[in-house]
């Protein structure tokens, strides 16, 4: 995690009021850490609270790009099986989204987007356009995210299947016209947020993006 890196602006919200943990009690995990906490913090009218007890899912900063062509106007989009909608009974766990993945010590959010699309779609981006630095799921997890449409060269004979085998990755690929991938989130085909996000994102900014091509 970068942490106490995103600070931001204070336009709208308070200023960083006090907050602190007042007792740790340790939970578990291999991949992702989870970590229960006893914290207090001051409210709007200026009191601190009395202690709460939270859970938090202790996750990483990852790097989420959304390869795009702006000549043929498609987008390149990743499926995989996720473990989330599994366990959720979802009907069918194998999601659409885009290129994703944890964003190591030892490089910038942006070294980790242009890796990830060699990694799981042999892609070579050009331009990296900024869409979102944000937490997902703020109520109960650190992760945060970095979100990026990746301008490259995107041609029919593409391979279909990417990822690395040391990581436990089976990745479909598919191209699609960025219409049609508007159309599958209007369908609830597509229902990753930060994708559908991203894909909003493209749509409203089209325009200046098809003068990098």
């Amino acid at each position: 995690m970068r942490a106490g890196r995103e600070t931001g602006p204070n336009e709208v919200r308070r200023a960083a009021g006090h907050s602190a943990i007042v007792k740790n009690r340790e939970l578990s995990g291999d991949f992702y850490k989870f970590r229960g906490v006893d914290l207090e913090r001051e409210t709007f009218n200026g009191v601190i609270a009395e202690p709460m007890a939270r859970e938090t899912t202790v996750g990483f900063d990852a790097a989420l790009v959304l390869p795009y062509d702006p000549v043929r106007d498609r987008v390149l989009l990743t499926e995989q099986f996720r473990t989330g909608p599994f366990f959720r009974r979802d009907g069918n766990p194998w999601m659409l989204e885009p290129v994703a993945g944890i964003v190591d010590d030892y490089e910038t959010p942006e070294d980790a987007a242009r890796r990830e699309a060699v990694e799981e779609a042999g892609l070579t981006i050009g331009e990296l356009l900024s869409v979102a630095n944000a937490y997902p799921t703020p109520g109960n997890c650190t992760e945060f995210f970095y979100c990026y449409i990746g301008v490259c060269d995107l041609p029919d004979d593409l391979p279909r299947l990417g990822g690395l085998d040391t990581e436990a990755e089976d990745i479909r690929l598919h191209l699609l016209d960025r219409e049609r991938a508007l159309g599958l989130v209007d369908s609830g085909e597509i229902t990753v947020l930060p994708l559908i996000m991203m894909l909003y994102w493209l749509d409203r900014n089209r325009s200046g993006i098809a003068a990098l091509a």
